[in-house]
């Protein structure tokens, strides 16, 4: 795997447009559905995807190998979406750093599949703050830290949000259930 890493950076750094192609197609799927968590609006993602393929290729030379390729063009996805949500005025707003304990209705989550459904559904109704917290922690898999230093908030703010996110998402998918 490392090898097949190592020729694919190569080729990159030599602008093999046929390596270029490749991994646009390996890796488009993945970063477009991970933009599109984070913007909720595929017009969007779509040119955050060409904007982040064209700066992975032509920055490629700054590619260290501490992480792996995959990672490095998904954390490139990540900073321009977010980019783009603050350039539409994503407002984070403070929140104490009191987290009140949550209690769990399980009774929500009887129908697998269906709830799975339901839940992506509301996710895309959550408010951009929410929903990104919420898709990169629970999704990306960041930790709380991370997060706020990617979205330049605070890591309790992240923490807060998360929590804020898990409650909205909970009363909307309640709220659908009723009607």
């Amino acid at each position: 795997m490392v090898e097949k890493e190592t020729e694919l950076v190569y080729k990159l750094k030599k602008q093999d447009r046929k390596m270029q192609f490749q991994v646009y197609s390996d890796y488009y799927r993945a970063m477009y559905n991970t933009s599109l968590r984070i913007l909720n609006n595929s017009a969007e993602a779509e040119d955050v995807m060409q904007e982040s393929f064209l700066s992975a290729f032509k920055n490629i030379n700054s590619f260290s190998g501490n992480v792996t390729f995959g990672s490095w063009l998904k954390k490139i996805v990540i900073n321009r979406s977010l980019d783009r949500l603050k350039n539409n005025r994503l407002v984070f707003t403070e929140i104490s750093d009191f987290i009140p304990d949550e209690k769990e209705d399980e009774s929500l989550f009887d129908d697998n599949q269906a709830m799975v459904d339901e839940i992506r559904k509301q996710i895309n109704n959550l408010p951009d703050g929410y929903r990104v917290v919420l898709s990169l922690y629970l999704i990306e898999g960041y930790d709380h830290e991370e997060i706020g230093s990617i979205m330049g908030i605070s890591a309790s703010t992240s923490r807060s949000q998360f929590t804020r996110a898990k409650q909205k998402l909970t009363e909307l998918i309640k709220k659908n259930k009723q009607q």
